[in-house]
């Protein structure tokens, strides 16, 4: 660094130390002399006078590209604006997850139809990657008892309110419902023989994962570190380890390939930015479509089932 002559500085910047050295780096790359001091309680980058007017300029110059910069990063962040006017109706779709839910666990316990619920819509090892389609869905819906029901409940509320106030109810139920059916048909390739899933954990997890996917991607344009940058994605990580793991009984698999699955979603829809728009009608559609595709896979469920049997109650 050349000085310039202390006793004739001119003030081209008043502020931060690490500001002063960082306006005196690009100062450097243009072949200006100056020097970094500290004047009472703070710090000044000053240069000869000859050099005064050229320095201004680039000074002046490079402030107004980082602050443009820093707008076009806060830009890309939409989450933020996204949280600071959530979506409403986040209680329809909750409620609407818990109908499904405690529905079907009351239908399987009377084994309406005359149909094994469990066996008709459970994910079955057995079957391998030739799997009847509805299983995918069904067993999201499915559950051995009522432990493992209301802790899907409680959980499953919890982050599909999470994710309906940042796309919208209808449109997290349907991506909630796509990400843990995708879970499912990808645990079929690794399946043992003897395997069998149900629970809607796999969901509960892709809705985990969503929200990861989507905040990772949304701050990966800022300037930070890379530990700050993926924060989102740790955070999802660690709560998949936390909540995730448990006894032998535990389906480890599915919330994995689940959390995938709705990290993936999450990924894509921060990359394209959406929802597209705040319109209650497509997020009526998503509701519908979501409610549509667990009907007919129950039918198509209880149907093969018959079918197999002979008969229906």
């Amino acid at each position: 660094m050349n000085d310039p002559n202390p006793t004739a500085a001119v003030v081209v910047f008043r502020g931060p130390k690490t500001a002063c050295a960082e306006f005196g780096l690009m100062l450097e790359a243009r072949a200006i002399p100056f020097e970094v001091v500290e004047e009472a309680a703070d710090w000044v980058l000053t240069v000869a006078p000859y050099a005064a007017r050229a320095a201004q300029e680039e000074v002046t110059r490079y402030a107004l590209e980082r602050v443009a910069a820093r707008r076009v990063e806060a830009a890309k962040v939409s989450y933020f604006k996204v949280f600071a006017r959530p979506f409403g109706g986040a209680g329809y779709g909750a409620v609407g997850y818990a109908l499904i839910l405690l529905g079907t666990a009351y239908a399987a316990g009377q084994g309406s139809f005359g149909v094994d619920w469990l066996t008709a819509g459970a994910i079955e090892g057995r079957q391998g990657i030739h799997q009847d389609w509805w299983r995918a869905v069904t067993a999201l819906t499915l559950h051995l008892d009522q432990e493992h029901l209301f802790g899907n409940l409680l959980f499953g509320i919890g982050a599909g309110v999470l994710c309906s106030r940042l796309f919208g109810s209808g449109l997290a139920w349907l991506s909630i419902l796509a990400a843990g059916a995708f879970g499912n048909c990808l645990e079929l390739w690794f399946a043992p023989q003897d395997y069998r899933a149900v629970g809607a954990s796999t969901a509960v997890f892709a809705a985990l994962g969503l929200l990861a996917g989507f905040a990772w991607r949304q701050r990966l344009p800022l300037r930070e570190r890379w530990l700050y940058r993926g924060t989102p994605l740790l955070a999802g990580v660690f709560l998949l380890a936390l909540l995730g793991a448990g006894t032998e009984h535990v389906d480890v698999l599915g919330h994995v390939l689940g959390f995938a699955a709705g990290l993936a979603l999450g990924w894509i829809y921060a990359r394209f930015d959406v929802p597209w728009s705040e319109r209650i009608g497509p997020q009526s559609v998503a509701a519908a479509a979501a409610v549509l595709v667990i009907l007919c896979a129950w039918a198509f469920a209880i149907g093969h089932a018959c079918a197999g049997t002979g008969h229906c109650g």
